[in-house]
């Protein structure tokens, strides 16, 4: 795997996803990624993100590099997951999409071990961008 790439997150989405991980019973794989991804993280508050960057609740349109295929995904907690569109944050792809910049390449390891690598292409909403906080 590469090197990662460096994200940001705003404070709120850190607050969140760290009572998140703290409230779950099992705490698998994705959510240690997760957790590794808090800690790496540039935390700024929800006026600083830049609009460019996923933040919780943002739809992404992304690319998986070694089909080519392309997605657009709202990125939501995991009970808000499982709507069309939606990705929760403690799936892989998810937890790889956080905090990504527009530009921004990411390999991440899916379950079974197969590689994945994310490119994101824009980020068609933000909620902060948009003024709705949430």
């Amino acid at each position: 795997m590469s090197l990662s790439p460096p994200i940001t997150l705003t404070r709120l989405d850190l607050q969140r996803l760290e009572k998140l991980l703290d409230s779950l019973e099992d705490f698998g794989p994705t959510a240690e990624a997760l957790e590794r991804e808090l800690e790496r993280a540039e935390v700024v508050s929800h006026d600083a993100i830049p609009p460019g960057v996923v933040t919780m609740n943002s739809t992404a349109h992304c690319r998986e590099e070694a089909s080519g295929k392309e997605y657009h995904l709202t990125l939501v907690y995991p009970h808000e997951a499982g709507a069309e569109g939606t990705v929760s944050v403690l799936a892989p792809v998810g937890c790889a999409l956080l905090g990504l910049s527009v530009g921004q390449s990411i390999d991440w390891t899916m379950p079974g071990g197969k590689p994945l690598t994310l490119t994101l292409l824009g980020v068609e909403y933000q909620p902060e961008a948009a003024g709705e906080l949430r």
